[in-house]
């Protein structure tokens, strides 16, 4: 929810501190780049410790973090404040990962898959329209400090109720070190087309996100009151897609699945980024179709890269992993941001260019999803 919001809460930042398009997406960056430093260092580490543990350390900074973007008082400082948040926020997301591939069988992966990113739906559907509220109501540091509040109530329900898991330590076994651990990896084919699909994924989906609210509202009319309704209608079929989707890729294949989902996903690309003037509902109809379809080209490749390495190591190479995801995520918001303009009357311009180049990048990874599934024997 934390990452999710800042990208919504452009409408409200530009004109507040005055900064342009390019500014928004240097501050948007900053948490998934420095994620994506935090996370290449922890991967040299977090196999030696409960994964549990390190999970609520790293959730503890993130709060941390995220309490200081909501008392931020300029630009400067909200971007400090960025950086804490994605140094701990890198963390968590490797942590979640390996948990998951530890426990469940790939039979049964895809199911366990969906219901973790469920998680993102229900934030969208929650989250983001209730923290635009609070802005609108109040300011936008409000849902800030509402999400560093409500994630302080969940750190004991973590320590209390979440089990250790420890299965991955290797008694009196030794880890291998920084350089050892980075050349498996470089001589590993299925890692390093692993860690290639992922990354064009988010790199894909990531330049359209930034500049969503600000062109709805600035470019095509809609209102800080109807903005929301995007991320709510796109949260509630992401969860429908996440409730079904691990389950079909588990009896149906899960590359087929994500073949299907790729393709499906590229005729909204290019009109979200070109929109026509059509009535709320109909966007509303288009963002769910596209929110669906992004979730749905996910939980089957998430499911696929598990596959490539065993659980003694899987820390380790998450933690790449997501490092590198943070990274495409954080450059594709800089170069939407290099991408579009701003017109004197606020419009943003040249959006269309976006939605081209990231539907290139989303048909790359079929490309790229073939070639893990034929070497794996995957289906």
């Amino acid at each position: 929810l934390d990452f999710m919001i800042m990208m919504p809460l452009g409408s409200f930042l530009m004109p507040h501190f005055d900064i342009s398009p390019g500014y928004f997406s240097a501050i948007v960056a900053a948490y998934p780049v420095t994620a994506f430093a935090a996370g290449l260092v922890a991967a040299f580490h977090v196999d030696r410790y409960d994964r549990k543990k390190v999970l609520l350390a790293a959730y503890a900074g993130f709060l941390i973090g995220t309490l200081s973007c909501g008392l931020a008082p300029n630009a400067a400082l909200l971007m400090a404040s960025r950086v804490v948040t994605g140094l701990f926020g890198g963390l968590i997301g490797a942590q979640v990962l390996s948990i998951v591939a530890d426990l469940f069988p790939y039979e049964k992966r895809g199911r366990a898959m969906g219901a973790v990113y469920m998680a993102f739906a229900v934030a969208s559907i929650a989250g983001v329209p209730f923290s635009l509220y609070l802005a609108r109501l109040f300011n936008w540091h409000a849902p800030f400090l509402f999400i560093g509040a409500l994630g302080w109530l969940l750190v004991p329900l973590i320590a209390s109720r979440m089990p250790s898991v420890d299965n991955h330590l290797v008694e009196g076994g030794e880890r291998p070190g920084i350089l050892e651990t980075v050349g498996d990896i470089l001589s590993n084919r299925n890692q390093l087309n692993a860690l290639m699909l992922t990354a064009m994924l988010v790199f894909g989906h990531f330049l359209l996100i930034p500049f969503i609210n600000p062109y709805m509202e600035f470019n095509k009319g809609f209102t800080k009151a109807q903005t929301p309704l995007i991320y709510m209608t796109g949260g509630v079929c992401s969860m429908l897609a996440s409730w079904s989707v691990g389950r079909i890729s588990d009896g149906y294949g899960k590359f087929r699945v994500f073949v299907v989902a790729v393709l499906l996903s590229l005729i909204p690309i290019l009109l979200i980024t070109d929109l026509p003037d059509w009535p709320l509902a109909a966007v509303l109809a288009l963002f769910g179709f596209w929110f669906a379809a992004s979730t749905s080209r996910l939980i089957p490749v998430q499911a696929m890269v598990s596959t490539v390495v065993e659980n003694t190591g899987r820390g380790r190479f998450m933690s790449f992993q997501t490092s590198f995801q943070q990274l495409s995520a954080g450059m594709a918001s800089l170069v939407s941001g290099a991408m579009v303009g701003k017109s004197p009357e606020g419009r943003i311009l040249h959006y269309d260019r976006v939605g081209w180049l990231s539907a290139a990048v989303v048909s790359l990874t079929i490309l790229l999803g073939y070639r893990l599934a034929r070497r794996k024997g995957l289906r």
